[in-house]
């Protein structure tokens, strides 16, 4: 690349009118001040506006912080009301299952009476119907009949003694029936 040739600079010349380099160089100072004061200027508007945005920031902070601390107190409250809510479920819970159990003990105490009854029925009506059975027979040998009455008379004790013998089965089924019954009712009730 070639390079150019470059002349010394020559002193400035002395203007010919003083006045006017006298104007010059206020008008020179004059903007010198200005730029000065516009630096300044956006200085003061800069430091004004980093300390609104400080200020704005502070508040955002406090606020911040007052959210922070209402929340934390939203939360230890519900927090107390669910263990109160539990604490109740939980007390409810019990009481149910106390109150579960004494209906159950309360069914079986029935249940087994009714039971101890049914079975003394039971033994009461197969006790009468052995001794229809007994009473029969004696009847029976109190005639005194002779040897074609007296087979006879067996086979009549022996289809009485049958007979009873049939609805006292019936009475125990009746019995049973009642007593399956029974546990079934004093639960409902």
């Amino acid at each position: 690349m070639a390079t150019r040739k470059t002349t010394p600079r020559k002193p400035a010349a002395k203007p010919r009118n003083p006045e006017l380099a006298q104007a010059a160089d206020n008008l020179s100072e004059a903007a010198h001040h200005v730029g000065v004061a516009m630096r300044q200027k956006f200085e003061e508007i800069g430091h004004a506006a980093s300390a609104e945005f400080a200020k704005a920031m502070d508040k955002a902070r406090v606020k911040r912080g007052q959210a922070k601390r209402q929340l934390d107190a939203l939360m230890k409250k519900t927090e107390a009301r669910l263990k109160k809510a539990t604490a109740e479920a939980r007390k409810s819970l019990q009481q149910a299952a106390k109150q579960a159990e004494k209906r159950m003990a309360a069914t079986k105490k029935a249940a087994k009476s009714s039971l101890t009854d049914l079975q003394a029925e039971v033994t009461k009506t197969v006790a009468g119907g052995k001794a229809a059975t007994k009473k029969a027979a004696a009847q029976a040998s109190a005639t005194k009949p002779t040897a074609a009455k007296k087979a006879s008379a067996k086979k009549v004790s022996a289809k009485t003694a049958t007979t009873p013998k049939a609805p006292a089965r019936k009475v125990a089924g009746a019995a049973k029936k009642a007593a399956r019954k029974a546990p079934a009712k004093a639960a409902t009730a």
